[in-house]
């Protein structure tokens, strides 16, 4: 007498594409941080950091490099749900506007908010419509809606 089990699993797969999504993330994200240290460099060494009570650029870098693998996972999930993941024209335009909203809602209101709930003194306004901020933030969207075709597979 013999007797099967069925094990079901919920989410992610073994054809799942977070992991080019991470990586797509942290391909966009090294372009970005390279933006930002040459561009904005309080941000990357100084506000970054602030929002965990750290300082310094070397913590700048780590926390905004774990953000960035962070969405591109998100980004993988919406490519997915698109269906663009594999149509590079499309996943570029998809990032690019990605990179735009995450300009509205991360930097432009959810930094300033949170960097003033830690007591930051140098919190900027808000909103804080930075156009140097929202280049970097396209650029980033780019890069990964670029980069994600190619290693969604990883």
């Amino acid at each position: 007498m013999s007797t099967e089990t069925t094990t079901a699993t919920v989410g992610v797969t073994e054809n799942s594409t977070w992991k080019g999504g991470v990586g797509a993330g942290l391909v966009g994200g090294a372009v970005m941080g390279v933006m930002l240290t040459t561009m904005m460099t309080p941000v990357i060494e100084v506000a970054i950091p602030a929002m965990y009570g750290l300082s310094g650029g070397a913590a700048g870098w780590f926390i905004h490099m774990s953000h960035s693998a962070i969405l591109g996972v998100v980004f993988a999930g919406l490519a997915n749900a698109a269906g663009v993941g594999t149509n590079l024209p499309r996943s570029v335009g998809l990032g690019v506007v990605y990179g735009a909203i995450l300009w509205v809602v991360l930097a432009a209101l959810v930094m300033p908010i949170w960097l003033s709930a830690v007591g930051f003194a140098g919190a900027p306004p808000l909103p804080n419509f930075n156009p140097t901020s929202l280049v970097g933030h396209l650029v980033y969207g780019g890069v990964v809606g670029a980069v994600f075709p190619f290693v969604r597979e990883l």
